[in-house]
C-alpha cells in the first residue's frame, strides 16, 4: 500500500531509540530538580532541616500544592528568598528555595545558618 522506506528496519530502530531517549530525558527532569543535595551552590542563603520528620518540598506556598520531594533531618538547604504564603500552624512565612521548589518553614523546622533570607 505504501512504498517501503529504503532505511527499513535501522531508520525504525534509530527513531524508536531517539524518542525512548528524549522521553528519559523529560521524565528525569523533575527527579532530578527535587534531588537531595547538601546544599545548593547557587544560594544566597543557607538554612539546615531541624524537623525530626523531614519537609515536603512543593511547587508553591501552600499545601494545596503538589508535593514533589522531601528534604530529611539534617539536610543543608539552599534558599533563595522569603515570601508568606498560606497560614501553617499559625505562620504564613514559606522560604523558596534555590532548586526553586518552596517549602513552608518556621524556626522550628529550618535554622538559618547565617543571616535571615530576604524577602521575595
Amino acid at each position: 500500500m505504501f512504498p517501503k522506506s529504503k532505511s527499513g528496519k535501522f531508520g525504525t530502530f534509530a527513531l524508536c531509540f531517539l524518542s525512548g531517549a528524549l522521553a528519559g530525558a523529560l521524565a528525569a527532569g523533575p527527579a532530578l530538580a527535587a534531588h537531595d543535595s547538601e546544599g545548593d551552590d547557587l544560594s544566597e542563603y543557607e538554612g539546615r532541616v531541624v524537623a525530626k520528620e523531614g519537609l515536603v518540598l512543593r511547587t508553591g506556598p501552600s499545601t494545596e500544592f503538589r508535593a514533589i520531594g522531601l528534604k530529611e533531618y539534617g539536610s543543608v538547604v539552599g534558599i533563595s528568598c522569603r515570601l508568606n504564603g498560606q497560614l501553617v500552624e499559625d505562620n504564613p512565612v514559606w522560604y523558596k528555595l534555590s532548586d526553586a521548589s518552596y517549602v513552608w518553614s518556621s524556626t522550628r523546622h529550618i535554622v538559618n545558618e547565617g543571616a535571615e533570607p530576604r524577602w521575595c
